[in-house]
């Protein structure tokens, strides 16, 4: 069993992404993993002034403290992420970009999403570099969901043939999330990480 964190970045008052976040939590939970939901909005960081390492030990904000605790103690990470007019979601890179060392040596997978149908694509591409960069390996298998709104209910259940697709894909997604989080546990726990 892993620790597995899934952020979710949409400030919008009509949220649908919320749904692709939902089921990936419980898909996770059904494959015996300790999974939490980190909703970029409920984490209620104000806009990046200072980041978490710039502030002494025990001065940072009680929130960001909270959530610097969670992503360090996690195995694995998994980013929801909607497309802004071919962008990332301010909401979810304002969210990571408060940390950086925290994130190190763990693996991440990317789900996106969109209202069109290429399923938020170009987000996706985006966020792959992005977190390279704040030092996580990302892994190869993505999963993208467009016209969410037709693939997965209020309830995150799937439906038609986007929710079918979704349910054929999402157990490779997780055998690679799976697959990195095991191989960077052994690695973490044989050799110290290199700086």
């Amino acid at each position: 069993m892993a620790k597995l964190l899934v952020f979710y970045g949409s400030y919008r008052r009509d949220r649908m992404g919320i749904r692709l976040a939902d089921y990936l939590v419980a898909g996770f939970a059904a494959r015996g993993h300790d999974v939490e939901l980190i909703d970029a909005q409920a984490a209620g960081l104000p806009m990046l002034d200072r980041m978490y390492k710039e502030y002494a030990k025990g001065e940072a904000p009680a929130a960001m403290q909270a959530l610097a605790d969670k992503i360090v103690a996690a195995d694995g990470f998994v980013f929801v992420t909607g497309e802004y007019n071919w962008g990332v979601q301010p909401g979810l890179k304002n969210l990571t970009d408060h940390f950086l060392e925290e994130w190190y040596w763990r693996p991440a997978a990317i789900a996106s999403y969109s209202a069109g149908r290429l399923g938020g694509a170009r987000a996706a591409t985006a966020w792959h570099g992005m977190l390279s960069e704040m030092g996580m390996v990302v892994t190869s298998s993505t999963i993208g969901v467009g016209q969410i709104g037709a693939a997965l209910d209020e309830g995150a259940q799937p439906l038609g043939e986007g929710g079918a697709a979704l349910t054929r894909s999402f157990p490779r997604f997780a055998a690679d999330l799976e697959w990195w989080v095991e191989a960077a546990m052994a690695q973490r726990a044989k050799v110290a990480p290199p700086y």
